[in-house]
């Protein structure tokens, strides 16, 4: 059993907030993009159980560039509309998929990755960039991982200036 499937809603959500605890206490006083985004990034690969990647790509000129992350190499640059980074991006709301192998268009980069969600990132209404977390394990993430997601982006945006 995975330790994902062993969070009750109740744990789970206590894991977010103590991630999202976490992040704050790192992004504190330091608004540098590339700097919390690496913090950032390592802080979900080390406190997210069942995850084999978690990073940013920046949105420049058009399309997705790979920022800071932690797993295995990752594909340089997304097209918009593309893939589940680029999906996400171009539509502007999260993206929950069960297994990226049904997932028409699927960008894969780690063939290890079942499940993914995709945030993107706002400032000052504008496209700055995606969260991406994938799992080795399908379905892995839902409405939960989401909102407590959706709260951390918050907070890193709230931290951090966009270059």
């Amino acid at each position: 059993m995975s330790e994902a499937s062993k969070f009750s809603a109740d744990s789970k959500k206590e894991l977010y907030e103590e991630l999202n605890t976490c992040l704050y206490g790192l992004l504190d006083g330091e608004s540098d993009e590339i700097a919390n985004m690496a913090n950032a990034a390592a802080l979900l690969y080390q406190y997210l159980p069942d995850i084999n990647w978690a990073g940013f790509y920046r949105y420049q000129s058009g399309e997705l560039v790979l920022g800071p992350f932690q797993g295995r190499p990752a594909c340089i640059r997304i097209p918009m509309g593309k893939g589940v980074c680029g999906t996400a991006a171009e539509k502007g709301e999260i993206q929950i998929v069960e297994d990226v192998r049904q997932f028409s268009g699927h960008i894969s980069c780690d063939s290890s990755s079942r499940s993914e969600i995709v945030l993107p990132i706002h400032q000052n209404n504008h496209l700055t960039g995606v969260l991406d977390i994938d799992s080795p394990e399908k379905s892995r993430f839902d409405r939960i991982d989401a909102e407590g997601l959706k709260e951390f982006v918050r907070r890193f945006v709230q931290n951090t200036k966009s270059s």
